[in-house]
């Protein structure tokens, strides 16, 4: 964890009671570090979806859109989308929203090494 928090230059690490260890990235400023080095450094597989469409909700939330009821729905229909898709109680809560369309992932093979 420390080594991707070093490359990042940003966030933090979380040890959860010796349980688990969270790397965390929470500001929007920080947000963006992440969102430039992806773009440079394309995901594959699902992950590059999930990718797309938190570029969707950062740009609501930089917009400061997600103050809105409107803004806010629109997050939660892009949570929909994710490979996780939303909890039972954001289920619940958000019982009309209707997900966007996730992004079609593109077919790649790893041509390189992992530059890490």
């Amino acid at each position: 964890m420390e080594r991707i928090k070093n490359i990042f230059g940003v966030g933090y690490i979380y040890d959860k009671n010796n349980a688990s260890i969270q790397y965390v990235v929470s500001s929007v400023k920080d947000l963006q570090v992440i969102k430039e080095h992806f773009n440079k450094y394309p995901l594959l597989t699902q992950k590059w979806a999930d990718f797309e469409l938190f570029k969707q909700a950062l740009a609501i939330v930089q917009n400061k859109e997600h103050l809105t009821k409107d803004g806010l729905e629109k997050i939660i229909a892009i949570k929909a989308s994710t490979n996780n898709g939303l909890s039972d109680e954001l289920k619940a809560a958000f019982s009309k929203v209707v997900p966007v369309k996730r992004p079609v992932v593109r077919a790649e093979k790893i041509t390189e090494r992992d530059p890490y």
